[in-house]
């Protein structure tokens, strides 16, 4: 009987992975058939209901059917390119709460310390946890009475978050100074946590500012004005804008931080999908800006890049060294030229698809996949010189939050040099090049190369390349949203 009623689940089931899916937001299933009459889908899928079968019938336990199908929709996306794959609902969840800038719970970041205890690194600046009096190195003993002795960090982590307005009684174990150690109960009211994407804004020498992007969200085009506004009224003469190790974001993210720095109605990028016969089942867009620059004309900017920056990274990088709006110094970028758009399914619930329906082209018309852009004015750092200055800049705030904008980047950032200090050397290049030449004009002229040089057209073998890139397999963010999701 059991054998009787998973064959309709499979049956169910199967169904939905040849049909249901093409028959969501998109009009699927006419592009399907409009690759043509003598393409037969569901022959094409016949071998998938003979393996699951295969399954439901001589697999040694009982099959959980859901995951199996999981793991088909798992299979195809992987099939496709590195970029496109199966989002699950906790995935899915976290994906956008990260693109929005924010999520609910108590602003607490944590950690396993050796003996496997769940303990308080850092709470966020001004978040609940902070108001309430949580402290670093507070020992997370129970949450809402449920001991996290064995408890993974992301369990600890879902049990902490929760719906705004909602309290989560936190046990902590705090040791003092004299190793006196306090239990300390709080009840603490889950409230919207900002995940910021500026990750350092301040004056360097001779009124250079400097502000660093982590990745693209919904946020970072409206908190980037904020922190240029700031450092104008401190008297920044020029600006270094750093893009290196940051993957990318929202596709609509890059076009509105592009416009603080192009003039009115210029174009940022375009997109172009496969065409498929009927020109309103093409994913293409046009992007260009639509409000004055917030920096004044030929205001000297100076793009940091390195082999860590991709998608909507390049794509900023790609609109201002194109325009002549920016120098770009450093090294060429990781090579993202791919937009994905998000499409929910109603199976499994709250899951869905990530899927790569179109390239992006920088304005000198070009698309880089697999190419990226290359700097103006190479500088090379050795990866590990790159990660040791990371975990630097990590290490000199890491004690206190209020130190963001004051990292250790070596001699350029005014710090002390010592034998173990690494230095910034792609970031002291920009500032030595802004010293010498303050004059925005004669800077691109002594510098600046040809996009012929610097944006590169990808050749086939390049784009779009099959198969799962490990190192990179997570770092890819939502692109572009699908029609039923909202749009920023």
């Amino acid at each position: 009987m059991h054998k009787r009623q998973s064959k309709v689940e499979f049956v169910t089931l199967l169904l939905f992975l040849t049909v249901a899916t093409l028959l969501l937001t998109n009009g699927f299933v006419a592009r399907i058939f409009a690759q043509g009459k003598d393409i037969d889908v569901y022959s094409k899928v016949q071998p998938i209901g003979e393996v699951l079968n295969m399954i439901l019938d001589e697999y040694v336990r009982d099959p959980d059917v859901d995951k199996v199908v999981e793991g088909a929709l798992v299979g195809m996306m992987n099939s496709l390119d590195k970029h496109s794959s199966y989002i699950s609902a906790e995935v899915l969840k976290q994906m956008k709460d990260e693109t929005r800038g924010e999520f609910e719970g108590i602003g607490v970041h944590i950690h396993l310390d050796d003996q496997k205890n769940i303990v308080v690194y850092q709470p966020v600046a001004d978040s609940p946890a902070a108001k309430s009096g949580v402290l670093k190195g507070d020992i997370i003993a129970k949450i809402d009475g449920v001991s996290t002795s064995g408890m993974a960090i992301e369990e600890a982590s879902k049990r902490i978050k929760g719906p705004r307005g909602e309290e989560v009684r936190l046990t902590l174990y705090r040791r003092h100074d004299d190793g006196e150690i306090e239990m300390v109960e709080l009840a603490i009211k889950r409230g919207p946590i900002p995940l910021d994407s500026i990750k350092e804004a301040r004056i360097l020498q001779n009124g250079i500012g400097y502000i660093r992007i982590s990745d693209f969200k919904d946020n970072t085009a409206r908190d980037l004005a904020k922190n240029i506004s700031k450092l104008l009224d401190q008297g920044m003469t020029s600006l270094v804008l750093d893009l290196r190790w940051n993957p990318g974001g929202l596709l609509t993210a890059s076009k509105e931080v592009s416009e603080l720095f192009l003039p009115k109605n210029t174009l940022v990028t375009y997109t172009e999908g496969r065409k498929v016969g009927r020109s309103d089942m093409t994913e293409d867009m046009k992007f260009y800006t639509d409000r004055s620059p917030v920096l004044p004309e030929k205001f000297p900017v100076i793009i940091l890049i390195n082999k860590a920056a991709a998608s909507s990274a390049e794509i900023v990088t790609g609109a201002l060294q194109y325009w002549k709006n920016a120098l770009v110094v450093g090294e060429e970028t990781y090579g993202k030229g791919s937009v994905q758009t998000i499409i929910p399914l109603a199976r499994p619930e709250g899951s869905a698809l990530r899927l790569t329906t179109a390239l992006y082209y920088t304005p000198a018309g070009v698309t880089i996949d697999g190419e990226g852009i290359k700097p103006d004015v190479e500088v090379p750092m050795a990866e590990k010189q790159q990660l040791a200055l990371l975990k630097q800049m990590f290490e000199s705030m890491k004690d206190d939050v209020k130190k963001i904008n004051a990292q250790n980047h070596g001699s350029v950032s005014g710090d002390k040099v010592e034998e173990t200090t690494v230095e910034d050397l792609q970031l002291k290049r920009a500032v030595e090049l802004l010293i010498e030449e303050p004059q925005f004009d004669r800077l691109l002229a002594k510098y600046h190369k040809d996009t012929s040089e610097t944006q590169v057209a990808a050749s086939p073998d390049k784009v779009l390349p099959q198969g799962r890139d490990a190192q990179r397999e997570e770092s890819d963010t939502i692109e572009t949203l699908a029609p039923s999701e909202t749009q920023p």
